[in-house]
């Protein structure tokens, strides 16, 4: 797709799994003021057939749709299973680092493994974006490859799909968190820069009926992908659809929802057209009734 950056196979797999540890998962949790350097970019079905395990696989849909069929070696890893509703009673927030890291490495992923992401950006309600937002917050080093058109795609080409898990049974990995907090915003940080921002909401009609943000530009989740196959926005597309809402991405930009889940699809949307900054409020609305006003 024109103007997105597009990528052919990365390193191969296995010779980066065996030159690593066969010790127990311990992770070594950092923090960084810079994005620690995940390349993110999209790959088409056809090349992502060709390849020969230089990948590994998560699929960004609910487990339920992923148990009923996905790709070839591909992982379930939906936002519905490794997100929780916290101490302070907000949902949707995400699993400690420490949990969804030694998730990862059970998978066969260390912070410097390639993968490829995808979902449907329907059933999953975009969590393939989250998926996305979600690696590169935990300072994922690694490539990071959005599957265009996701699982319609892959069907569209008349490629295989697979049920059943295929358990991981390659050497035991560590996955390094380096934490990139500036793909964040906490509640505290968003109140006292309200009005330096522009904040992007990305809820349905109906749910910005019931309350929003201040100042908030509407734009819902969905115009963040275009077509039958639902791929992402295309950074022209963008660009305009973002002007034409007065929005200037060369200034901050703040996308929310109800708990950073179809945020983090707009997020790599915009992460994907190359725009600067770009931070995901991922307590969402959840967290802003609770906590916006305090």
């Amino acid at each position: 797709m024109a103007g997105i950056p597009q990528f052919r196979r990365g390193a191969g797999r296995s010779g980066k799994l065996f030159g690593m540890s066969m010790g127990s998962i311990v992770v070594l949790l950092l923090m960084s003021s810079r994005i620690f350097g995940a390349e993110i970019g999209l790959i088409e079905v056809r090349e992502l057939s060709r390849t020969n395990g230089d990948w590994v696989i998560l699929d960004g849909r609910p487990k339920a749709h992923w148990q009923a069929g996905h790709l070839p070696g591909a992982h379930s890893f939906s936002w519905e299973n490794y997100t929780r509703t916290d101490e302070k009673g907000v949902q949707f927030k995400v699993r400690p680092t420490r949990e969804l890291a030694v998730a990862l490495a059970a998978l066969g992923i260390s912070e410097k493994t390639p993968l490829v992401v995808y979902g449907d950006a329907d059933t999953s309600w975009g969590g393939e974006g989250w998926l996305v937002w979600l690696l590169s917050w935990l300072g994922h080093q690694g490539e990071i490859r959005i599957l265009n058109g996701g699982l319609q795609a892959w069907r569209a080409a008349n490629l295989t799909l697979k049920t059943g898990e295929d358990a991981y049974r390659g050497p035991r990995l560590k996955y390094r968190v380096t934490l990139q907090p500036q793909l964040d915003i906490s509640t505290g940080e968003l109140r006292k820069t309200l009005g330096k921002v522009t904040l992007v909401d990305t809820r349905s009609t109906w749910e910005r009926l019931r309350g929003g943000i201040p100042g908030a530009v509407a734009i819902s989740w969905e115009d963040f992908h275009t077509g039958k196959d639902r791929h992402p926005l295309p950074p022209g597309e963008l660009k305009k659809l973002l002007a034409q809402r007065g929005v200037d991405p060369r200034k901050p930009v703040v996308y929310f929802c109800a708990g950073g889940i179809r945020s983090g699809y707009a997020w790599m949307v915009h992460r994907l057209a190359g725009l600067p900054g770009g931070r995901n409020y991922e307590g969402g609305m959840e967290e802003w009734k609770q906590l916006g006003s305090l």
